[in-house]
């Protein structure tokens, strides 16, 4: 099939070579002209395992190109996916649909015939009734434009995986009365192509036994919120434990595994430490409360609030133990931090606890060198005044203490030998529980571990697709 993607961000770069990996013929299109041109070069912006592989593949054989000409969306096909970003707005906790609207203002007056929109951005529940009213004013006279929503599932570090073997496809169908009022929650498939047209473009996919689920735009859009909500909810449910067990002197790590031989509880995700980051997650929350809001129902998710909280008490905790570790003052000392991105396997610094955790440390006087073995440039972008090292041993070179931020697996196979003789003292706080304590104190450390003590091991370590996100997260979901 023919196929569109609008947005070739993170989300919408990885759709569109995925798509073209099914055997699809795809442009990419985009405002940014530099992104275009990387992408076109068969280069990725961003750090995501295997991508760059699909993408060069896919040019080479011609099913794949980018550009910056919003024409050729319709010259193209009457397929069109969108995968622009919705970030958290700048001075509030909502969404920020600009670049949705955008698209879909660029888009819409140039089609002709019949189309299929296929939303892939997180959005608040009720956006499909409002892009659809606007749909409607948009479109010429002689063109029939369907909207329809099916939110992404990916996991930083995971997305080729997630989006080639998803564990389920989503799709809103929807509709407008002559009074704007949705009529999908009746019957969502109602005189709609969607199902047949989305059933097409992941057959592949779908033989392999993968659900899809068809349903309203509204339940679309609430399976995404709520699923990033749920797992941060986990997230925080364990950290909140974790604080309990720095007073009584309990073994979180123990705790965890207790509980999570329960199968209604489950074992993943339960790990305490620094708590989740990214791109997703913290603003999905966010999100989700303002639009309850919105709606009139700020108790339904009034607990998000305290989810959010929690997770954000977990950089300041991780400050507080470096500075216990150093006997209560951090000026003029100096501080490796190792690690910047917010979960290993990604380059993504938004809103990452790591580089939190290193410029609250800087700002209190000391001297803090990061090392990230893939988001140096990015952590540069955003904390230009924090020192950068080429490595882990570099970054430790005469360290009063060694600070994991993010589980990268180097991390937390690294020995207490590589670094003897490189710190000026062995101390190291362990941000996220991903290190043998036992190794560590035999070797002469002082090993402390965020979530209280850590007696002989640390908790069995999931997958890293567990590592959130945020998605992610949210999130498997980003």
């Amino acid at each position: 099939m023919k196929l569109t993607v609008i947005g070739c961000g993170y989300l919408g770069a990885t759709h569109a070579a995925c798509m073209a990996e099914l055997g699809h013929d795809v442009v990419g299109i985009d405002v940014d002209a530099y992104k275009i041109e990387r992408l076109q070069a068969g280069e990725v912006p961003f750090f995501e395992p295997g991508l760059s592989d699909i993408l060069r593949r896919n040019i080479d054989a011609g099913r794949l190109r980018f550009t910056t000409d919003h024409l050729a969306a319709a010259d193209h096909a009457s397929v069109h996916f969108l995968g622009v970003g919705t970030p958290q707005e700048p001075r509030g906790h909502r969404a920020d649909l600009s670049h949705v609207y955008a698209a879909v203002d660029a888009l819409v007056p140039t089609l002709r015939g019949a189309h299929l929109i296929i939303g892939k951005s997180t959005v608040p529940v009720g956006t499909c009734a409002e892009l659809a009213q606007r749909i409607s004013l948009l479109s010429h006279s002689g063109a029939d434009v369907e909207l329809s929503w099916s939110p992404e599932f990916l996991r930083e570090g995971f997305a080729v995986e997630d989006t080639l073997e998803p564990d389920r496809l989503v799709l809103g169908i929807g509709s407008l009365d002559p009074d704007g009022l949705n009529t999908a929650a009746q019957d969502p498939g109602a005189g709609s192509s969607a199902g047949e047209v989305v059933r097409e473009i992941y057959r592949e996919i779908l033989e392999t036994g993968v659900p899809l689920i068809e349903t309203d735009w509204a339940t679309a859009e609430l399976v995404k919120a709520s699923a990033n909500a749920f797992l941060a909810t986990k997230i925080s449910f364990i950290n909140a434990i974790s604080e309990l067990c720095e007073i009584a002197g309990a073994d979180i790590n123990t705790l965890a595994d207790a509980i999570g031989h329960d199968p209604r509880i489950g074992r993943r995700f339960l790990n305490a430490g620094l708590g989740f980051g990214g791109g997703c997650l913290p603003k999905d929350i966010r999100a989700l409360t303002a639009r309850a809001d919105d709606m009139g129902a700020p108790r339904a998710v009034g607990f998000l609030r305290e989810v959010d909280a929690i997770n954000m008490r977990r950089r300041g905790a991780a400050v507080e133990l470096v500075f216990e570790a150093l006997g209560g003052e951090v000026l003029g000392r100096n501080i490796a931090v190792l690690g910047a991105a917010f979960k290993p396997e990604s380059d993504d610094v938004r809103d990452s606890p790591a580089l939190t955790v290193a410029s609250r440390l800087a700002l209190e006087g000391a001297s803090v060198t990061v090392f990230d073995p893939k988001a140096m440039d990015n952590s540069r972008r955003v904390y230009p005044s924090l020192d950068y090292a080429s490595s882990a041993r570099d970054a430790c070179d005469r360290a009063d203490v060694v600070v994991i931020a993010t589980e990268w697996a180097e991390f937390v196979h690294m020995t207490p030998e590589e670094l003897e003789g490189v710190v000026r003292a062995r101390r190291i706080v362990d941000g996220r529980r991903c290190l043998d304590p036992q190794m560590w104190r035999d070797a002469g450390w002082d090993y402390r571990a965020l979530g209280g003590p850590a007696p002989t091991r640390p908790a069995p370590r999931n997958n890293p697709s567990e590592q959130v996100s945020g998605f992610a997260p949210g999130a498997s979901v980003r």
